[in-house]
């Protein structure tokens, strides 16, 4: 009986823990498209900034691969297969210690970050969404709202074609 309760508890531990590894990888990649965080993306190269008031309240950097930078650089749309653009914001606030240095309030810094969002240009993997496929990411981990991911096409695509469906210009 003894063996019996601890072949079938330890039956229970190894398919929880091939669950939990089964529901860490779903959350690695983006649902709708399967895009993931790419690594060493804090290491590429600034494209903008930008700054969203309203509901979202932030400032954002926006950074390119090397095939995205060279997209950019010589102005050449549709982005080449390969490209991979990534945003990454923070909440905007005031800075109180800044200010205290300046004669009047004047100085806004990142807070806390929001997210990271990702675009993957593959027009043979997205064909339906203009050859992008997106990803949301907090804290590393993909944002499973396939909602959300599905709006993201659908905001793009308002764009001017000649931007291939591109919020962001270079800011030399």
């Amino acid at each position: 009986m003894r063996t019996g309760a601890l072949l079938a508890l330890s039956t229970l531990i190894l398919g929880a823990s091939a669950l939990s590894a089964t529901v860490r990888e779903r959350v690695e990649a983006s649902p709708v498209y399967g895009v993931t965080l790419p690594k060493d993306y804090r290491h590429w190269t600034l494209i903008s900034v930008a700054q969203e008031n309203g509901k979202n309240n932030d400032i954002r950097a926006i950074l390119g691969n090397d095939i995205a930078v060279e997209a950019y650089r010589k102005g050449k749309r549709p982005f080449p297969d390969g490209a991979v653009i990534v945003r990454l914001a923070w909440r905007y606030q005031s800075s109180s210690r800044n200010d205290a240095v300046f004669p009047a309030p004047q100085s806004f810094v990142a807070g806390a970050a929001t997210n990271v969002q990702v675009s993957v240009k593959d027009s043979k993997r997205f064909p339906r969404s203009g050859g992008w496929g997106y990803g949301q990411f907090e804290n590393g981990v993909a944002n499973p709202d396939v909602t959300l991911m599905q709006s993201c096409f659908s905001c793009h695509n308002k764009l001017e074609k000649s931007e291939d469906l591109v919020f962001t210009a270079w800011s030399p």
